[in-house]
């Protein structure tokens, strides 16, 4: 019987989701908000950590993800390094959408060893996140992750969808970014890669909330 009822809850969640994005895109304007100011001038200091390298992101990559914007950067701090990677994208009028790293990453050679999703504490308030564990021969690694829509902070695909489709229908505006944390798991230290993880986020969530559009 919970079967039937959990069959039929996401049946019915699908034909909502489907008829709110009809009306999404046969009604609604979706302006495209640009940011202030490009990514690359987000700040080098985050908290305690500091900008150890500039990322780059390959035309390939670029071409398949369509972002308007992308930053991707090392910073260091007291707990050891992380990389910070951010896709913004103005509007998701045109087919252009975050692709989600559950996603990308399998499709790049990289098995999943943990999924679900954490709360973490950052100055004022407790967000949401995604909490994803992967390895690569050899190499492992943490990956947390969220969409952040004009100042919301959503973990989970279908309810980033939900609120697309309002904000685009209420608001005009279609604008979203992803963010994404990775941080190395050496050896045994998958704790320390945890604390580091949270931390960073903890450190870099303020910069991210005030830089994106709200």
């Amino acid at each position: 019987m919970k079967q039937l009822l959990r069959n039929n809850y996401l049946r019915l969640l699908t034909l909502v989701l489907i008829g709110q994005a009809v009306l999404f895109y046969s009604a609604s304007h979706g302006e495209a908000t640009p940011l202030a100011s490009p990514l690359i001038a987000f700040p080098r200091e985050i908290g305690d950590y500091r900008l150890a390298q500039e990322g780059y992101v390959d035309k390939e990559t670029l071409e398949v993800l369509r972002a308007d914007d992308t930053l991707t950067r090392f910073y260091t701090g007291p707990l050891g390094s992380a990389n910070l990677f951010i896709a913004y994208f103005r509007t998701q009028r045109q087919g252009q959408s975050p692709h989600s790293p559950k996603n990308c990453l399998p499709g790049a050679g990289w098995q999943q060893e943990e999924s679900g999703k954490v709360d973490v504490q950052v100055p004022g308030e407790t967000i949401n996140i995604n909490h994803f564990v992967v390895s690569k021969g050899t190499n492992k690694s943490l990956v947390l992750y969220w969409y952040q829509s004009q100042g919301r902070v959503i973990a989970d695909e279908f309810a980033a969808k939900f609120y697309l489709v309002s904000n685009s229908i209420r608001n005009h505006r279609s604008d979203t970014a992803l963010v994404r944390v990775v941080v190395a798991v050496p050896p045994g230290e998958d704790n320390n890669a945890e604390i580091l993880g949270r931390d960073f986020v903890r450190a870099a969530y303020p910069a991210v909330r005030d830089y994106l559009p709200r």
